[in-house]
């Protein structure tokens, strides 16, 4: 019948919906990922239903089975430890084959990591990138940190205490200067954000001003594209190829001034390449 994707605390019991626990309470079953987890959480709010254990590496064998739950008309509630389902939580091969098998799939909005770091990071939030959890292995984190160091939009992820404080020095070696924001334990009762140049944020955590405990979410400012002030010189490159029109169009994504303006100082500058010839 239904399968509805619900959000839960990541830390705050206070911070789940109305709607979340209505749905918990009307549901057949909860399939969660961590049932001792849950249980706390429905105790909590004194909801009492059947539930499965459902985690990443049981999800593609129990797909069969829920799906013909789903079909024969009952609902399911996919929870996750905590936070939004999905979102380096497991439940992506359900939702799929639910879509596959052109089942409902509601979502059930609610607190979400990665969106309430945004919200309180002080960093640009109109385009970002979630990369999830950094590669375990130092080499993989290398490659992970500099291919993030290198995008020009905000980009998130998550960390692990025992490896913080390294990925955090691998970043000042791979991003100097860089804004970067670290935000520690949201919504719990030791919640730290701290905002600063990545060289500082690596004082802080040397120091345990940051202590290196708990979960964390990091977010980097997008690298800045130096555009060149000399518009003349990417333009005389580009007309060696391109038409005036195109060679303005082009320029105009690398350059701070507006096509109209490339397109006309491209025709005087054609004019010039013209005569040479």
């Amino acid at each position: 019948m239904t399968l509805f994707v619900v959000s839960t605390p990541i830390g705050n019991l206070e911070d789940f919906s109305f709607r979340a626990r209505n749905v918990l309470r009307t549901v057949d079953l909860i399939a969660a990922e961590d049932k001792r987890r849950t249980a706390v959480l429905l105790a909590r709010w004194s909801i009492e239903k059947p539930m499965i254990a459902m985690h990443e590496h049981n999800e593609k064998d129990l797909l069969e089975k829920m799906i013909s739950f789903l079909k024969s008309g009952k609902k399911i509630a996919l929870v996750s430890d905590g936070g939004t389902p999905l979102i380096s939580d497991p439940g992506y091969a359900l939702v799929r084959e639910c879509r596959l098998e052109n089942l409902v799939v509601s979502p059930i909005p609610g607190a979400c990591s990665v969106i309430a770091a945004l919200s309180v990071s002080g960093l640009p939030t109109n385009q970002f990138s979630f990369r999830g959890f950094a590669p375990t292995k130092a080499k993989d984190r290398t490659t992970f940190l500099r291919t993030m160091s290198e995008e020009t939009f905000t980009q998130v992820f998550l960390e692990t205490p025992h490896r913080i404080t390294s990925t955090i020095a691998a970043m000042s070696q791979l991003m100097p200067g860089r804004d970067v924001a670290v935000c520690r334990e949201l919504t719990k009762k030791f919640e730290q954000v701290v905002f600063s140049r990545i060289e500082e944020i690596q004082k802080m955590f040397a120091s345990s001003e940051i202590p290196s405990r708990g979960e964390f979410v990091i977010i980097v400012r997008g690298v800045e594209i130096k555009k060149s002030t000399n518009d003349d010189s990417l333009l005389n490159i580009l007309l060696t190829e391109l038409s005036p029109s195109r060679a303005a169009s082009v320029a105009s994504k690398f350059l701070s001034s507006s096509r109209s303006q490339l397109y006309q100082r491209a025709m005087v500058l054609k004019e010039g390449l013209d005569l040479e010839n």
